[in-house]
């Protein structure tokens, strides 16, 4: 970790309260002329930070737009078992994950990005990307798990995002099967895993789970097709740093994905589930069928009820339900 990062993350620690500079040296193993070099640092990239000869440092805030250090400071000691790229502009953070897995880059490696102009969604769709009012970020894994099991990726980063997104704004987040995540009645974030697999062994290569939040309103609002079903997490109020949502949902998706075969996650996936319970459309082949949404189970498969009595387990799909006002 630099000592820039290093820095980051003490001042973090004291937010709100003096840290003598003395005290941040020993901390940081370095000299105090280090240390007063780095703040300045920090306070030219634009954090909040007082200064006092007979007190130290004490942070006010910090700038919205991440960094690698600011992410790292963020992450404290985790920041040093991953390999942060923060990009100005990408067409798919997904897409310059696999380029980097391809020239072999280890797990953990994650690139983050202020837009994106060919963010991917599910079935092919897009994910609208502005800049400046979301999360986009990709994370490369390299699990020894059968393709089949990469759903299980998904709902990880899924149960991740929506504690991540709780922890810095206190909003209930709740979960549409199988990777959307709702916040007020509106899609905030989606998800999207995808996989390479190596052929000669007949398993997984490597995957990218790729997650973008919207944490702010872009100016002007949503695109007309988006408005009704797309909404922000903090709206046009105050939002969080977009390194400490990065950071939290880093953290907290390497605290479920280390124990992916237990799946111990699955029940927070189900009790946080915006379907269960509710009538829903499911949608196949551009074809819709009425249902209810029953229960979901170890798998991450979702049971469903259909107009005529029968029932059928989902392993992949499309389901739609009526906008609900969650707030509260």
């Amino acid at each position: 970790m630099s000592i820039r990062s290093e820095l980051i993350t003490e001042l973090l620690k004291n937010k709100g309260d003096y840290i003598s500079g003395e005290a941040l040296s020993k901390k940081m193993f370095c000299s105090r002329n280090a240390v007063w070099k780095a703040v300045n640092s920090l306070k030219a990239g634009g954090f909040e930070i007082k200064s006092s000869t007979k007190l130290g440092y004490k942070l006010m805030s910090v700038p919205d737009i991440p960094d690698e250090d600011t992410v790292k400071g963020f992450l404290g000691a985790f920041g040093d078992t991953v390999d942060i790229t923060v990009l100005d502009t990408a067409a798919s953070t997904n897409d310059s994950v696999k380029e980097l897995a391809a020239q072999g880059a280890k797990e953990g490696t994650v690139v983050i990005a202020l837009n994106q102009t060919m963010g991917k969604g599910r079935l092919g769709r897009s994910f609208y990307s502005p800049r400046n009012t979301g999360v986009y970020l990709s994370i490369l894994l390299r699990p020894d798990i059968p393709l089949s099991e990469c759903l299980m990726i998904t709902s990880a980063a899924a149960v991740a995002t929506a504690q991540a997104i709780e922890a810095v704004s206190y909003k209930k987040a709740l979960i549409k099967w199988v990777n959307d995540i709702y916040v007020d009645g509106k899609k905030v974030c989606g998800i999207l895993t995808e996989a390479s697999t190596d052929i000669e062994v007949g398993g997984l290569s490597y995957a990218v789970v790729g997650i973008g939040v919207n944490i702010s309103d872009p100016p002007g609002g949503f695109p007309d097709e988006l408005k009704d079903k797309v909404g922000s997490v903090f709206g046009k109020g105050p939002a969080v740093s977009r390194a400490e949502l990065s950071a939290e949902i880093i953290r907290r998706f390497f605290a479920l994905y280390k124990n992916l075969p237990n799946r111990d996650f699955l029940k927070e996936y189900a009790d946080r589930s915006l379907i269960i319970g509710k009538q829903i459309s499911v949608i196949n082949g551009g074809e819709s069928r009425e249902a209810t949404a029953l229960e979901i189970d170890k798998n991450c498969r979702l049971k469903v009820r259909f107009l005529d009595g029968s029932e059928k387990w989902l392993s992949s799909g499309e389901v739609s339900v009526k906008p609900v006002n969650m707030k509260g």
